[in-house]
Formats: structure tokens, C-alpha cells, sequence
């Protein structure tokens, strides 16, 4: 992964288009368009690991990634794809656990890099009601995924039950 120039800087109307940044003012995402790094991603570099620690999030500018869980044999399963205008490490910006999963590029793909400290400085001591939208945008995205995790959990268990567990006979 390798930082880009200065020169090469994301537009305020393309941060208007990612759910993250809903709501937020347009000062708001002029701070963000200046001052976060941007990051190019080379097919097959891992921008987190699991297991890592961390305190910065990633908004996917350009590209496609891969979400991947370590099995309990030490392999890696694909848990979910993301796409321009995803996001993923929220979860560092809210708690200190280590990573929960590991991130794989798997395009040439261009990262928004947003720490934990500037979640601080340019929305929380800044500006409570763009910090309050903020988290608000990261919770509903949350929500969504715990929905989807949710759906392909009972699927799941469901098609162990109908496979694996006999069914009772009624009387």
C-alpha cells in the first residue's frame, strides 16, 4: 500500500456520495478531502490482518476487496466483497479489540484512510453534530450487516436442522 500525493486528493461531491459521510457539512468534508491520506492498493497487498491492532478505519474509493475470516485450520473463507463508497475498520474507531477480519485487494484499488484521532479532532471536538451523524452512519451500517448476518446464520442452521436433525412424528 502506498500513500499518494497531495496532488491527488478525493472531491468533496464524491465524498457526498458514500453513506459514511451523509448528512455531514459541506466544512466537514472539505477537512476530510485536505487532510486524510489516501492510499493505493497493489491485487493481493492486505490493507489490515486479523488479529492486528488498530485505531483507523478505510473508505473504498476505487477498486474491489475481499473480507476474509481465519478458519479454525489456519485458511482464510471470503465473508463478504466491497466495492467504491464501502467502508470497513469502523469498529476500530469505536472499541481498542484487535481486527475482526482481514482485508485483501482484489483490483488496483484507492483507500480514504480515517483514524481514530481524526474522528476526534475534525468531528467530536469540532463539531458534535457532524460526530453524532457520523456514528449514527456507522451504526446503521452495522445494523445492516448484523440484518444480513442475521438472514445467512438461520439459513444456515436451518439447513443443518433439516439435514442433520431428525424430525419428530406427530401422534
Amino acid at each position: 500500500m502506498t500513500s499518494e500525493r497531495l496532488l491527488d486528493r478525493v472531491d468533496l461531491d464524491r465524498l457526498r456520495e458514500i453513506g459514511l459521510f451523509g448528512g455531514l457539512d459541506d466544512e466537514t468534508l472539505a477537512i476530510f478531502c485536505n487532510e486524510l491520506p489516501l492510499d493505493d492498493v497493489t491485487v493481493g497487498a492486505r490493507i489490515v490482518n486479523e488479529g492486528d491492532s488498530a485505531r483507523e478505519m478505510f473508505v473504498v474509493l476505487d477498486g474491489e476487496l475481499e473480507v476474509l475470516k481465519r478458519t479454525p485450520s489456519g485458511g482464510d473463507v471470503r465473508v463478504a466483497m466491497l466495492g467504491p463508497g464501502s467502508w470497513f475498520g469502523e469498529m476500530s474507531i469505536l472499541d481498542v479489540q484487535p481486527r475482526s477480519a482481514s482485508v485483501r485487494a482484489l483490483a488496483p484499488s484507492r483507500v480514504l484512510r480515517l483514524s481514530a484521532e481524526n474522528v476526534d479532532k475534525h468531528l467530536y471536538r469540532r463539531d458534535l453534530k457532524s460526530y453524532s451523524l457520523f456514528v449514527m452512519n456507522v451504526a446503521r451500517e452495522l445494523s445492516r450487516r448484523l440484518r444480513v448476518t442475521d438472514g445467512v446464520l438461520a439459513q444456515f442452521m436451518g439447513t443443518i436442522s433439516d439435514t442433520y436433525v431428525p424430525r419428530s412424528r406427530k401422534p
